[in-house]
């Protein structure tokens, strides 16, 4: 429903798949991080305040984080909702404060990229509150949707299930093998 409401007419649709994985993987790793989002933030603080540091600690900020990756910005996917007339602004600077392992990710995506187009089409927001909508739950913990029924969270083997789903469907749409 994403592509068909968000990404029509501003992409073909064999090109879907480079908006809805991308995206996909960006809001489970969003997820992963919501709870510790402060903690790394008063990370950054310390290092840079108290610790007087010229370059950032990751260690310190995957300590902070809880995960192999982090994200510096004061930005999650919801409240870059907050700010419609900076929204791609405020997007970069949201990547630009991933970790240089997720970056990478974000760069063999194409993401950024695939956000200008978005934003060029006036269709960025709508994929960002697409994908941020409480009634989808890309999270590792259970959670209640707008209409208060549980929407279980989703394990890592879970999501690894999902994505090759959307990827199998992807290629199928596109009369492509599976493996290609």
């Amino acid at each position: 429903s994403i592509a068909d409401d968000c990404l029509r007419d501003v992409f073909v649709r064999g090109k879907y798949r480079d908006v809805i994985l991308p995206m996909f993987v960006l809001r489970r790793i969003d997820c992963l991080l919501e709870d510790s989002k402060d903690t790394v933030l008063e990370e950054v603080r310390f290092q840079k305040e108290e610790a007087d540091m010229a370059e950032l600690d990751p260690a310190g900020l995957r300590d902070a984080s809880g995960q192999v990756f982090y994200n510096t910005s004061k930005f999650t996917l919801k409240s870059l909702l907050g700010n419609p007339s900076q929204l791609q602004a405020n997007f970069n600077i949201y990547l630009d404060g991933y970790s240089p392992n997720m970056k990478e990710i974000i760069d063999k995506f194409d993401l950024r990229n695939q956000i200008r187009k978005m934003a060029d089409a006036d269709a960025l927001h709508g994929v960002i509150e697409k994908f941020v909508s409480p009634s989808i739950n890309l999270s590792h913990t259970d959670i209640k949707g707008p209409d208060g029924r549980k929407l279980p969270g989703l394990s890592n083997l879970g999501m690894g299930y999902v994505f090759e789903e959307l990827i199998r469907q992807f290629n199928e749409d596109n009369n492509e093998e599976a493996g290609e």
